[in-house]
């Protein structure tokens, strides 16, 4: 399942999260975006349980974006206990994603 994350849920679904959690930044308007978007979800189903998957909407959380140096989407970035660990820029395959969340689950 993906989790919404918002500025007022960032904190308690992220940062205290005792799993880590894999974040896709994106907006309804970005192509790549929308081609990352199933294989994310795929991620999110095949992984429930051993990680946390949120999707920050660029444009209506600006300020998320911008305390995470998002400036290109799609932008996904892997917390661990709390802290970025992995960055990826650009739509991925599904392999290329894994390959980072299991060097950490």
């Amino acid at each position: 399942m993906e989790i919404e994350l918002t500025k007022s849920n960032f904190d308690g679904e992220v940062v205290k999260s005792p799993v880590p959690v894999l974040v896709d930044f994106w907006a309804t308007w970005c192509g790549p975006c929308k081609m990352a978007a199933p294989t994310i979800a795929q991620i999110a189903e095949e992984y429930d349980g051993r990680i946390k998957v949120g999707k920050v909407n660029v444009d209506t959380e600006g300020e998320l974006a911008a305390l995470n140096a998002i400036v290109s989407i799609p932008t996904v970035i892997l917390f661990v206990n709390g802290k970025p660990v992995e960055k990826l820029i650009g739509a991925r395959g599904k392999d290329e994603y894994e390959d980072v969340i299991e060097k950490y689950v």
